[in-house]
């Protein structure tokens, strides 16, 4: 087929479907206004009517309206309630099937991921800083331990030990002294 062919052939099915279209709507459009017609029945004249006359007519407009009211209300249940059992058996049938329904994620963006992993980096990175400072030396330096011994003069403070010949000796430290010499 040449390519004016196949131009021509898709046109004439456009108009077609096109067509089909129209006729489809009309016909819709006079199934609605059949129905209409039908529910709402023949306009009532009331020109010329009398008082009681009138009322009848507001009567039966009213005993009408109550009716379609009424089904209204009932079509309404029903719609409810097949929804209801539709949205059941649909979750009987994925509970079966072992497929649920997935939730529509929300894009999130790379870069927020990112920073995100950064800054939780830094969080271990500052987690010395956040801890509680502690003002005990662990490491001295022998020369600080040299300093701060004290002399021998200054050793005996009170409650100190006695020396060798004093009373009162601890049996301990005069053993002790013995082994020395």
């Amino acid at each position: 087929m040449t390519p004016e062919r196949k131009k021509k052939l898709r046109l004439l099915l456009r108009k077609k479907a096109a067509e089909e279209l129209k006729k489809e709507q009309e016909r819709k459009a006079a199934e609605r206004r059949k129905i209409i017609d039908q529910r709402c029945g023949q306009p009532k004249n009331l020109d010329g009517a009398n008082e009681d006359k009138l009322r009848e007519i507001c009567k039966a407009y009213h005993e009408r309206l109550f009716l379609c009211e009424s089904q209204k209300w009932d079509l309404e249940y029903e719609v409810r309630r097949r929804d209801y059992e539709i949205n059941e058996l649909n979750i009987q049938v994925n509970d079966l099937r072992g497929k649920f329904i997935k939730p529509t994620l929300k894009k999130v963006s790379k870069y927020e991921n990112k920073f995100a992993k950064l800054q939780k980096k830094a969080a271990e990175f500052n987690f010395r800083n956040q801890l509680k400072t502690v003002k005990k030396k662990e490491f001295e330096l022998e020369d600080d331990k040299e300093k701060t011994t004290k002399p021998g003069w200054a050793a005996g403070g009170p409650g100190a030990a006695k020396k060798e010949g004093e009373e009162g000796a601890h049996p301990a430290e005069g053993e002790a002294t013995a082994e020395e010499a």
